[in-house]
């Protein structure tokens, strides 16, 4: 009974921490990891998911990156650092294994 009671509670809880970034069970492996290195390096200011803003209003959801860039260009961003025009973005360089978890995560967006 606690067996069971413990992994109803442990499904629950991840379902829960997936809700806000699209079906995770609809990923491949790298569309997942991804979405992993989303949720610890940017979703404190971005939108990560299919829905909900921006923690910071003036950072960009990544649902919507497609629509300003093609996401297949943003790969050499990714690998010598995305630096914008605002002091509370930091300089980011991932590194080639990162870039294509991330893009593939965001292709996993467009949809």
């Amino acid at each position: 009974m606690r067996k069971a009671r413990a992994l109803a509670i442990s499904a629950a809880l991840g379902a829960a921490a997936l809700a806000g970034a699209g079906p995770a069970a609809a990923l491949d492996a790298r569309a997942q990891r991804g979405l992993t290195f989303a949720r610890t390096h940017c979703a404190q200011c971005h939108a990560i998911g299919r829905a909900g803003p921006s923690p910071l209003a003036k950072a960009p959801a990544f649902r919507t990156l497609h629509t300003r860039y093609p996401v297949e260009d943003l790969a050499e961003s990714f690998a010598e650092g995305i630096v914008t025009g605002h002091p509370t973005m930091p300089e980011w360089r991932l590194d080639p294994a990162q870039i294509g978890d991330l893009l593939a995560y965001l292709r996993s967006l467009e949809d």
